[in-house]
């Protein structure tokens, strides 16, 4: 069951900003900005930006997640992730709007400041606000509407696609001005990574998504198949850092991520073994956890390995 009423409406808020998932939006560009500085192209003042439009769009897909889900009446006292506070009564729709779109104009006012800063050429500056404008859409539309996508089993495409390819390369792109190909290995290993933790999330809520028509991929695949693909997402994401290790970087701290492995094979481990959702409420702190340690240590390995 879900915890019930919160002690006020600050902490109403701060359970539908989610905190606590910001570090996973930051991993992408400390990876992106890790390579860039692999490459001699380190623009402090880019990488800066950059977090906060990561931040920035991530506490609004937070809250339009919380947003439509408590709309559509997904989210009930039955399951077993916690309630925000629009579930509670704390907060109201109303509200809520007004949220996601002083958290719009916030976003949309920091993704303009980083391509000014970043960006001098007119292809760029289109490409960027196309892309930035396809991300808001993006994390708006995977709970609300009349078709949100996350309701059809497309969330883990999406999160592989905007914390993996685009927030990695893209911060890549912008501090360097080229897009080099070998870069998406750890962008694809940090998108997967992200995945993995929507996984566990989707595993906790699974019965309560099933019951209500939630029909995320989890539930589509069953919750033995969803353990079984959460271990591929974690075994095909460290094989891309090994890839990118092995083949472009040199010296002992290209591999100082392997640290992180015997916290990766605990947690899938566990998943493995518990077969309850309300076993998987702990377990997605955890990704949280695992995925930011190796993500930070192969970033570190990269800035210290020598160029190739």
């Amino acid at each position: 069951m879900s915890e019930s009423i919160p002690t006020s409406h600050a902490k109403a808020w701060l359970e539908s900003l989610r905190p606590r998932t910001l570090p996973l939006a930051f991993s992408s560009i400390v990876t992106g900005s890790a390579i860039a500085a692999w490459h001699d192209s380190f623009k402090p003042g880019v990488a800066l930006l950059a977090l906060i439009t990561a931040g920035l769009l991530q506490i609004l897909s937070n809250l339009a997640n919380d947003y439509g889900d408590a709309i559509k009446g997904s989210d009930t006292p039955e399951r077993i992730g916690p309630l925000r506070g629009m579930q509670k009564g704390m907060i109201t729709a109303q509200q809520m709007k007004r949220a996601l779109i002083l958290t719009v104009i916030l976003t949309v006012m920091a993704g303009i400041a980083l391509i000014t800063v970043a960006c001098e050429k007119p292809s760029d500056v289109l490409g960027f606000l196309m892309l930035g404008l396809l991300s808001i859409v993006a994390a708006i539309t995977y709970t609300v509407g009349n078709k949100p996508y996350g309701y059809m089993g497309l969330g883990d495409i999406s999160v592989l696609i905007f914390f993996g390819w685009i927030s990695v390369a893209g911060t890549y792109y912008l501090q360097t001005g080229e897009l080099d190909s070998i870069v998406m290995l750890p962008a694809t290993a940090c998108g997967l990574l992200a995945t993995a933790v929507l996984n566990i999330n989707n595993l906790r809520d699974i019965e309560n998504d099933q019951r209500n028509g939630k029909n995320t991929l989890a539930v589509r695949l069953g919750p033995q198949t969803a353990r079984r693909y959460h271990v591929f997402l974690l075994l095909a994401a460290t094989l891309c850092l090994a890839l990118f290790s092995w083949l472009f970087l040199s010296g002992w701290s290209a591999w100082l991520f392997v640290l992180a492995l015997p916290l990766l094979v605990r947690h899938s481990v566990l998943v493995l073994r518990d077969p309850t959702a309300a076993g998987m409420r702990p377990m997605l702190e955890h990704m949280v956890k695992a995925a930011l340690l190796i993500n930070i240590l192969f970033a570190i390995g990269v800035v210290l390995s020598k160029q190739y």
